[in-house]
């Protein structure tokens, strides 16, 4: 085996293409399996460590150990507690004739890794329903290319729904439908660009998606730190200049923490005082099992907040379909600044619209948060029994609660170590843009985990532990 560590990004071995060609963490996973398939990275070499091939190639380390963990997965490279990530697969013939295909692991068996709802209760029954009859009754007008914005009908359901569920003061003409929430990000910070606004603050830790998107729509990312409180609003004043940033007050990710409501008023005085804007991701909004719902921000200032919210938490990431609630000139700059913005197919607007009008939708709802808060428990019992000297927290909403471990354990040897074991888990420290603030332990989703599954989840999660 080969003990150096090969520079891919000053050897140029690693083509990352252009921002239009997906998120980075697989724009990376693509270069790295080509570069092995090529013959370029040999069988046996050990690949950087994740923070510093995400410093060569100006990514975040997110995106590589995402795209280390998702090669491990497929068979490309093998990781080892006390060592470095190697590759294991091998283009060359075996036995004379055969080519090396690369040996998968097994099947992710228990799945902890936070973004993902319960798959398995998908409403396959009500959805096809929903779709079936758009299909046979709606008017042969309503199948060509979907207005801009959205369907109208859509529109008009959202806005009343989310005036009752989330407080959000909203006419039909202020929403504004997307694909996702990283989309609506995406398209408002092309508009920002045009008023001025060069930098947004993000939460820190956050959604590293996100500060990808950011990125790629040419504006500054800022690190503002979140506490027990959530985003701590007085840090803004320190950032000359800043005049908008992304936060999620209802439950932060990956932290799980609520804005408090003297900060929430504070922020929206920041606003005022830098004629600036929030972008509020609501995230796992409806999701709340201790404590009670928290009305959107948005609520408290329409003129000044944004609004943003998709069905990938809720129903599934398949359907792409999300939303934007923004001022009135927002939203008309938003239309005329993306008038080719992909959107949803508008069969599967209606068909969402369907849901919402008969009350199925907030069936499902109540029956996911029943079937979460059980899952929650259970996990939060098999951790204190299994791991007792790890604390959690965060447990209050959402689908993942944080693991906080020993200081002597090292988190992304457990990623590893789980992911030998079928398991997947996410390392907290992933999570931070910079390496000074940041934390110790792991982030457990349950959302799709099978409920019959936690106790033996916990084991090997226990089993990684040790080992590392």
């Amino acid at each position: 085996m080969r003990e150096s560590q090969t520079n891919l990004a000053g050897d140029l071995l690693l083509q990352l293409g252009r921002d239009g060609d997906g998120p980075l963490h697989e724009r990376v996973k693509r270069a790295l399996r080509t570069a092995i398939r090529a013959g370029r990275i040999e069988v046996g070499t050990a690949l950087p460590p994740s923070r510093q091939l995400a410093a060569d190639l100006g990514v975040s380390r997110w995106a590589v150990t995402e795209a280390y963990g998702q090669l491990v997965a497929e068979g490309y490279l093998e990781a080892q507690t006390g060592s470095a990530t190697r590759v294991r697969w091998s283009n060359r013939p075996d036995d004379g004739s055969v080519h090396r295909t690369p040996r998968p692991d097994p099947a992710v068996r228990f799945d902890l890794a936070p973004g993902l709802p319960d798959l398995r209760a998908f409403p396959r029954r009500r959805w096809a329903e929903a779709v079936r009859t758009q299909v046979t009754t709606v008017a042969f007008t309503e199948l060509g290319y979907p207005p801009p914005g959205g369907h109208p009908r859509l529109r008009r359901l959202l806005a009343a729904y989310l005036g009752r569920s989330r407080g959000v003061s909203a006419s039909p003409e202020d929403v504004t439908v997307c694909t996702s929430v990283t989309d609506g990000v995406r398209r408002l910070c092309r508009v920002l660009r045009t008023r001025g606004i060069t930098a947004v603050g993000c939460e820190e830790p956050g959604w590293t998606r996100l500060r990808e998107v950011i990125r790629a729509a040419g504006l500054e990312p800022v690190p503002v730190r979140v506490d027990a409180e959530g985003l701590r609003v007085d840090d803004l004043a320190g950032h000359q200049g800043l005049r908008a940033v992304l936060t999620s007050p209802a439950h932060q990710f990956p932290l799980g923490t609520v804005l408090a409501p003297e900060r929430r008023a504070a922020l929206l005085r920041w606003a005022d005082d830098v004629d600036g804007v929030v972008l509020e991701d609501d995230y796992d909004a409806e999701f709340r099992y201790d404590r009670r719902p928290v009305a959107a921000l948005q609520g408290m200032a329409p003129s000044r907040v944004v609004l943003f919210k998709s069905l990938s938490k809720i129903l599934s990431p398949a359907l792409g379909i999300g939303w934007i609630v923004a001022p009135a000139t927002w939203t008309d700059h938003l239309r005329r600044a993306d008038q080719t913005a992909t959107q949803p197919p508008p069969l599967d607007q209606l068909a969402f619209a369907e849901l919402l009008e008969s009350g199925a939708y907030d069936r499902h709802l109540r029956s996911c948060r029943k079937r979460y808060r059980d899952r929650r428990d259970a996990l939060v019992r098999a951790l204190a029994d299994q791991l007792p000297g790890a604390p959690v927290s965060g447990i209050a909403a959402g689908l993942h609660l944080i693991l906080r471990l020993p200081a002597d354990v090292d988190t992304a040897a457990v990623v590893g170590a789980a992911a030998r074991r079928s398991l997947r888990v996410a390392d907290l420290a992933a999570y931070h843009a910079t390496e000074d603030h940041a934390d110790h332990g792991l982030v457990l989703g349950y959302g799709n985990l099978a409920d019959g599954a936690v106790d033996e989840a916990v084991r090997q999660l226990r089993a990684a532990v040790a080992e590392s």
